[in-house]
């Protein structure tokens, strides 16, 4: 049972990553033609739910709201709050 749950995790995890790098990507493309754009809520809602590294590595790769401090200080922190809540389900005692 525990196994599964890292399996489901690691999907999971891996699945919005790739959506939030996507998400910058394509919001960067649109950007760029002057055409309707990906909400910043949306973006950051990604990251929240467990995309702050694909949006990280979006952000940085397409240079795309490096200048917006909600993006430049709030993906590392919401990244630093996903690895603490992933060492705790590590390292917490398991019953």
């Amino acid at each position: 049972m525990f196994r599964m749950f890292w399996q489901i995790l690691a999907v999971y995890l891996a699945a919005v990553n790739l959506a939030a790098f996507a998400a910058f990507g394509i919001d960067k493309w649109k950007a760029v033609r002057q055409r309707w754009r990906i909400p910043e809520a949306t973006l950051l809602g990604l990251a929240l739910a467990g995309g702050a590294l694909g949006g990280l590595a979006g952000m940085r790769l397409f240079h795309h709201k490096t200048r917006k401090a909600r993006f430049f200080v709030g993906l590392p922190v919401m990244l630093a709050l996903h690895l603490c809540i992933l060492g705790a389900l590590l390292f917490l005692p398991r019953q």
